[in-house]
């Protein structure tokens, strides 16, 4: 079926339906560059969610990536920004393939059909011209014909007048044999114009204009075929990128599958575990016989106790703990490295380690305590106590890692050995490769001068040799934590001890503590007779030290057990001596009998200074 024969008459509204199917390209391309933008725009969107959960470097997320959970996510993450990658190919294959061509592709189509359209005006306006040469040759036969008829009457008129001269007569035969004449003229012009007209107008409907109809025709054919490959193509830019796609959620299935529960439990284990073993029964206390309280086998009294028996009838004085000495340095050495228990009129029993079930006296309330904690001004004067709180608080700590657990210090040590295990071989490798360098220096002299590596290496040996220095001294401290060097190495373990006591002997016994927080820096399983042999010295240079007269006397609140290290135990209600004040720290130094001193918790007694007072201090 063609256009041609079919629509001859259909110029107009052939013209505005090709105008509409170009409109409609336009429309589709349209289409697609929105399209296109989505893409985009999904794309970005897709990988700015991906880098917003990125983990931060130097952060708790970083470190959170040991979990397979948490690299399982990390590896999602990576899978969608492939993801996201592949939508960018689609936007960019959709631009190119399709939006492009067809901005081409509709200009051409616009040139083309303004050619045709051109090209079949020029037709009607030829064949409107021969309609027009036909009219006016036609009216000119027709004005002929009537004038010839005219002038025939008029010569036979004049003819048969009687009255009219003969010169008249001729004239008017010879005028009227002239408008015969035109006549006749006339009528073979307009037959020799009818008959072109014929011809061309023939040639106008049955060559001309389906030639250029089908031009239009074949026209808009092409442009319904590239719609439908357009189209096609749509679909294959995404069918494309399905393999891929399909792999990115592969990964993400694979991902998920990779979780391993027990491992991650596992790593919590090696995460937190302290090394500590459980604590034991607690002993029984019968209050109602008049014994004297029974403490903690880590206490003061009892290590004390124990020297006593080992020096007793000997003139020599073989101590095993340095703080059990009466003077202003066992207050630094004994003093517990965290904040003291609360009282018991805390909220729950479980919150109170060493504080009775239910207490005497009717307590403030809560809120008025939380109150005077946040108005009051923290106490400053003692540097140690604010060193101490600072670096729970900061999570800071000394550089052999001793405020940590057993069990985490050893792994930060380790870690730290291999770090610097890393820094020597990096080293070694620049060394190996300088030195080579200079082999080949003095081999090919014209290379260069082989003396201008040789500061260069010699700064490599320094810097190895420090970073060997500072591997072996976290090699003797993870020796010491695993119980493999019974010695102690001379580096401090209480940086905040540093500042307090400048002197050597303070550094090696402020070393081998361990506080009640948990903070582990002596090994358990050390020889008690290499711990005397270690501190002998330490002792002989105090043995002249006098004892700490007694500044006032405090009442025992509620009982305290003192399990922890520098503590003492007391009952509830007993009178005990105070040698040394609170130093902000929350602990009160007292001594019992002159024979067991120790700190306790300064919100469990009631203190009655004798001097440096101007009268009785109740700590509550």
């Amino acid at each position: 079926m063609s256009w041609g024969t079919e629509l001859w008459d259909q110029f107009d509204n052939l013209e505005k339906h090709t105008q509409w199917g170009i409109e409609f390209v336009e429309r589709y391309n349209k289409f697609v560059k929105d399209r296109t933008d989505i893409e985009i725009s999904y794309a970005k969107q897709l990988r700015n969610l991906s880098k917003k959960y990125q983990p931060k470097r130097n952060s708790k997320e970083e470190e959170e990536q040991r979990y397979t959970s948490c690299q399982a996510f990390l590896a999602v993450l990576n899978e969608m920004n492939d993801y996201a990658g592949q939508h960018e190919v689609i936007a960019e294959n959709m631009s190119g393939l399709i939006f492009a061509e067809l901005s081409r592709y509709i200009q051409e189509l616009k040139q083309e059909r303004k050619s045709h359209f051109q090209e079949g005006r020029r037709a009607q306006q030829h064949i409107e011209s021969c309609w027009k040469q036909l009219e006016a040759s036609k009216r000119r036969f027709e004005r002929d014909c009537k004038e010839a008829e005219r002038a025939q009457q008029h010569f036979e008129k004049m003819d048969n007048d009687l009255n009219v001269t003969k010169a008249d007569v001729e004239k008017a035969r010879q005028q009227a044999q002239t408008r015969h004449q035109m006549a006749s003229d006339s009528k073979g012009e307009y037959s020799s114009v009818l008959q072109n007209f014929n011809k061309e107008q023939h040639e106008h409907y049955y060559t001309n204009i389906p030639n250029i109809f089908r031009k239009i025709q074949d026209l808009d054919e092409r442009r319904i075929v590239k719609i439908g490959e357009s189209m096609k193509t749509f679909s294959e830019v995404d069918r494309q990128v399905i393999p891929i796609i399909g792999k990115c959620l592969d990964g993400i299935t694979k991902a998920a599958e990779s979780i391993d529960e027990k491992h991650d439990t596992q790593l919590v284990v090696e995460a937190f575990k302290s090394g500590f073993e459980q604590p034991g029964d607690v002993e029984f206390e019968d209050f109602g016989q008049p014994m004297k309280r029974t403490v903690s086998e880590s206490s003061l009294s009892n290590s004390r106790s124990d020297v006593k028996q080992e020096t007793k009838g000997g003139k020599s004085k073989g101590k095993l703990w340095p703080f059990i000495k009466k003077n202003k340095l066992m207050s630094l050495l004994t003093s517990p490295h965290q904040p003291p228990p609360p009282p018991p009129s805390c909220s729950s029993p479980s919150a109170v380690p060493n504080g009775p079930q239910s207490p005497k006296q009717q307590k403030e309330p809560l809120s008025h305590r939380l109150n005077e904690f946040m108005t009051s001004k923290p106490k400053i004067h003692c540097f140690r106590s604010l060193k101490r709180g600072l670096s729970l608080r900061l999570g800071s700590g000394p550089e052999d890692f001793s405020h940590l657990p057993p069990e985490q210090r050893r792994k930060k040590l380790q870690q730290k050995i291999d770090e610097f295990n890393k820094e020597i071989q990096k080293e070694i490798d620049q060394r190996d490769g300088l030195t080579k360098m200079k082999d080949v220096y003095i081999k090919n002299p014209q290379m260069g001068r082989p003396e201008s590596v040789d500061p260069k290496l010699a700064e490599i040996e320094q810097t190895i040799e420090k970073l060997q220095q500072e591997s072996q001294k976290f090699e003797a401290w993870l020796a010491e934590v695993e119980g493999r060097l019974p010695a102690k190495i001379d580096q401090p373990r209480r940086p905040s001890e540093m500042h307090e006591l400048q002197s050597t002997a303070v550094n090696n016994c402020a070393q081998d503590r361990e506080s009640p927080d948990g903070s582990y820096t002596e090994e358990q399983n050390q020889d008690p007779q290499l711990k005397v042999a270690a501190q002998s010295e330490f002792d002989d240079e105090f043995d002249d030290e006098e004892t700490l007269a007694a500044i006032g006397t405090c009442k025992a609140m509620y009982p305290f057990e003192g399990q922890n290290e520098g503590t003492i135990a007391m009952a509830e209600g007993e009178t005990l001596s105070v040698i040394e004040e609170d130093k902000g720290d929350g602990w009160t130094r007292v001594r019992r009998n002159e024979d067991e001193e120790g700190y306790v918790p300064t919100s469990y007694v009631e203190v009655y200074l004798d001097r440096n007072t101007k009268g009785a201090m109740t700590y509550i």
